[in-house]
């Protein structure tokens, strides 16, 4: 077996088993899809590459930004439509091409306003616009049929209960209504907060008052999401210190 065919088959079943712990079992489809995912693109489910939900895999703003690197990229422009924005409705349209050479572009358009954007990211909608451009330009210049995660609508980010009725696993980790998993939505909020998933699942426990977030009612892991998602958003740098205090010795942790 070659380096790097022997390089590659590690990665995939590196990434096999950090899938199946974040996400379960995963069907044939899946299962083959992530395959193809990781020899021809050389994602990493470890490094925040990608993104399951409801069985579809979705490939992060990072993750893009990292191929463009491994495939040398020669840069990458933006520009904002002031014609087809409007600063007072927060609705903002970007221009972004992706350089695969000096000389080869590859153009992609992004937008956002309150309407497609998550209550998380309220505020940030031009941030928002800028990297779903980014993220189609490049999907265009490396040929990725693959939506990213940034390019999905605020239904995509929905922190509100189900509907009574819903069945749900009681574990809580089921999807009501076509909404992603609560740990999909989870995972969500530590990517896009860039917080620290060990620490994270500590402070869930703590949350919840279980030795893991498995263990929890889907009531509880519920109220977790919606609280970890609201502190991020409001204030990152308090939230980062409390799940920091959950890196020290129990004796001392406040």
């Amino acid at each position: 077996m070659s380096t790097v065919v022997k390089k590659r088959t590690n990665s995939f079943r590196a990434n096999v088993k950090i899938a199946c712990s974040l996400w379960g079992a995963l069907p044939t489809a899946t299962y083959s899809r992530l395959e193809d995912l990781t020899t021809k693109y050389g994602f990493s489910v470890a490094a925040g590459d990608l993104q399951l939900l409801d069985g579809v895999w979705y490939v992060t703003h990072a993750g893009l930004l990292r191929l463009s690197f491994r495939r040398n990229c020669a840069g990458i422009r933006t520009t904002i439509l002031h014609d087809l924005s409007d600063a007072a409705a927060r609705r903002w349209i970007f221009k972004a091409t992706a350089y695969r050479s000096a000389h080869k572009g590859f153009v992609g358009y992004g937008d956002a306003d309150p309407s497609n954007t998550s209550p998380l990211v309220r505020g940030a909608e031009m941030r928002v616009a800028e990297t779903r451009a980014v993220n189609r330009a490049l999907r265009k210049a490396y040929g990725i049929g693959l939506c990213s995660v940034e390019e999905l609508g605020s239904h995509a980010f929905s922190a509100e209960s189900p509907k009574a009725g819903s069945a749900d696993p009681p574990n809580g980790n089921g999807s009501a209504k076509g909404q992603p998993r609560l740990r999909d939505r989870l995972c969500l909020v530590i990517r896009n907060y860039e917080l620290d998933p060990t620490l994270v699942k500590r402070y869930a426990a703590d949350f919840c008052g279980t030795e893991t977030l498995r263990n929890a009612s889907r009531d509880l892991v519920e109220a977790f999401v919606s609280t970890v998602a609201k502190e991020a958003a409001n204030d990152r740098a308090a939230l980062i210190c409390k799940l920091n205090s959950y890196n020290q010795p129990e004796e001392v942790r406040p």
